[in-house]
């Protein structure tokens, strides 16, 4: 199964589609260059900006090169690949992926049980979910930003807009939905409150938060701000080190 998940074929479809993606943005950035250049704008500075964006850029993709090689053992590498470098996010494809190897009767999300069948459920599963955000986006996004602005507007500037109460209701949800399912695993493992199930997600998603704390804290207090590049990441390593010691 791996060598047909890791066929030239796949390669083609897969690397053709991040092409195209890729020769689309760096037409933007031509013509968004001339656009300033047009407008009056300094070469060098469009130049250090262009340079600044892309160092900001590489940086926390180290975190969605892991998650393809996370995933390239049970899915291969062009899907994973092309999942993560256009639309995909990190956290959202990993768990899609699993909850649906899950439903198709695989007991893990692995190469070993992998089938054709069972692939493509997966793979069609991880891209049918993610599709909305732009479908929605196409049809609703101007009036909402409207909506957003004047309620930004109205409230007073020492308490937080409506967006960012939203953003943060929103990861607190995410985390909490995946704490629970932690919790719920190793509580009830072999049974109602047996505490015999798998602690280690537990205990690797404590060491990745504590190592988020770290990278938050120099950050911010330290004013290290160039450290955010890598906070992802560094807590993606470290609790992967963590579940292997562990």
């Amino acid at each position: 199964m791996q060598a047909i998940l890791n066929s030239p074929t796949l390669y083609a479809i897969c690397g053709g589609i991040i092409l195209f993606v890729a020769v689309v943005s760096l037409v933007f950035m031509i013509r968004a260059y001339r656009a300033g250049i047009q407008a009056g704008m300094d070469k060098s500075m469009l130049k250090r900006t262009i340079t600044s964006s892309v160092t900001f850029s590489v940086l926390p993709s180290v975190g969605i090169l892991l998650g393809v090689i996370a995933l390239s053992g049970s899915l291969g590498t062009p899907w994973p690949w092309l999942r993560l470098s256009v639309i995909g996010a990190l956290h959202y494809e990993t768990q899609v992926a699993q909850a649906a190897a899950e439903q198709v009767g695989l007991r893990s999300l692995s190469a070993a049980e992998m089938s054709p069948e069972a692939f493509s459920t997966i793979a069609l599963l991880m891209s049918v979910c993610m599709i909305w955000g732009m479908v929605l986006s196409f049809f609703f996004n101007k009036s909402y930003l409207k909506k957003l602005r004047k309620k930004n507007t109205e409230e007073k500037q020492s308490k937080p807009g409506f967006g960012d109460s939203a953003m943060a209701a929103m990861f607190v949800g995410l985390v909490s939905a995946y704490i629970g399912s932690y919790i719920g695993g190793f509580v009830s493992g072999e049974g109602l409150f047996t505490f015999k199930g798998d602690w280690t997600p537990i205990l690797v998603a404590v060491v990745s938060a504590l190592v988020m704390a770290v990278f938050t804290y120099f950050a911010e207090k330290k004013h290290k701000v160039w450290l955010e590049s890598f906070s992802i990441a560094g807590s993606m390593l470290v609790g992967m080190l963590a579940a292997v010691l562990f």
